[in-house]
């Protein structure tokens, strides 16, 4: 069966190149006789894997020599309860609200302590970034907390903000890996693999080392980031099909030349649609133009009939999961690492050619408003 371009915003499009290798090599790895799902996280063969696969992401991100990276279960959600319950020793924390996922992550961590939000963008829909050079940030927070990228709502930060001796934690599920970025501005980085690294099932977490061991006395054992880090990930049975395929796609992205190569590639995906919904009079956006991510771009036709039309002649071409989410309706691309710029090319096409054949039904619907 021929593949089809899947923008959905996860689990996400893969690299076929690593889809091919784990299928060469699903049986029988490593001549093993036995397929990496099979083998024992604690045999030689799956501590190179897990080993490799720090090491190039080390490589890959240029992590610090002070940071260590982590490879646990219970997507980023998990982690929404894992920072406050290691780092609110003061018991407050300041976060910046930019969307469905910042706002879940503020209702957990209020079950560990205050939670002040510094900054919003609620007051226009999420459409935008909030500017946070004007906000003092108090030295008495134990973390600063932020979603890099806002998969439902297609923004993202652009630059990173500085928070001096407070920690700042950043959600990177949808954006890691995507973009350089300087390790060193964080305290914790942690991504859900499912949208950059890999199939859901296996999240990273990349943390300072002087953050590690100061959870409360009565943190479950499996919560407290000393544990992992003292076991090496390894304190139970780690998600090892989700961490060779990682490992897969870490080398896939060094072998097309790192994570500068991979931004601009995400560049020039991004502007080909944006360009376009600048210049379409059917199709917009919604984000402000400081604030649009460069892996997931919400879009919407003049009304939800034409919006709900396009999904299907859009499935017909083989442009998948398009729709956008529950939330906040129309359409939503997520063009990840993986998504080739020709799945973009193709869509833009669909796009304009769509827009041409149903420009009276849009008439029709401004007329009628």
């Amino acid at each position: 069966m021929e593949r089809v371009y899947n923008f959905s915003a996860g689990p996400s499009i893969l690299p076929q190149e690593v889809l091919e290798k784990a299928q060469k090599e699903l049986l029988s790895y490593a001549d093993s006789g036995m397929s990496v799902m099979e083998l024992s996280h604690r045999s030689k063969l799956f501590t190179e894997v897990i080993e490799k696969a720090e090491q190039d992401l080390r490589e890959l991100m240029a992590i610090p020599d002070n940071y260590q990276v982590l490879f646990l279960q219970g997507g980023a959600t998990l982690q929404f309860s894992m920072v406050p319950l290691n780092l609110m020793r003061n018991g407050k924390a300041g976060f910046v609200n930019t969307g469905s996922w910042s706002k879940k992550a503020i209702q957990e961590a209020e079950k560990f302590g205050m939670v002040e939000v510094i900054a919003s963008s609620e007051d226009r829909g999420f459409h935008y970034i909030p500017n946070l050079d004007e906000v003092e940030i108090d030295s008495g927070y134990d973390y600063i907390h932020i979603t890099t990228n806002n998969t439902i709502e297609g923004t993202a930060f652009s630059d990173i903000p500085d928070t001096g001796d407070v920690p700042l934690v950043a959600d990177m599920s949808s954006n890691i890996l995507s973009e350089a970025i300087d390790v060193s501005k964080f305290g914790i980085i942690y991504a859900g693999a499912q949208k950059n690294i890999g199939p859901a099932g296996l999240t990273i977490v990349i943390i300072r080392e002087d953050l590690i061991g100061h959870a409360k006395a009565d943190c479950p054992i499996m919560l407290d980031y000393k544990t992992h880090h003292e076991s090496n990930s390894l304190y139970n049975t780690p998600p090892t099909f989700g961490i060779y395929m990682a490992s897969l796609v870490f080398e896939w992205l060094k072998n097309l030349g790192g994570i500068k190569e991979m931004e601009r590639r995400n560049r020039e995906k991004a502007q080909l649609l944006y360009d376009y919904l600048d210049e379409s009079d059917f199709f917009t956006t919604p984000v402000e133009k400081a604030s649009r991510s460069l892996m997931n771009i919400p879009f919407v036709t003049p009304s939800k009939e034409l919006d709900a039309s396009f999904i299907e002649e859009a499935k017909a071409v083989g442009l998948e999961t398009l729709k956008g989410h529950r939330s906040v309706g129309g359409m939503r691309a997520s063009i990840y690492n993986a998504m080739p710029v020709e799945g973009v090319e193709l869509l833009v096409d669909v796009m304009r050619k769509f827009a041409e054949k149903n420009q009276n039904s849009a008439v029709e619907v401004e007329k009628g408003r």
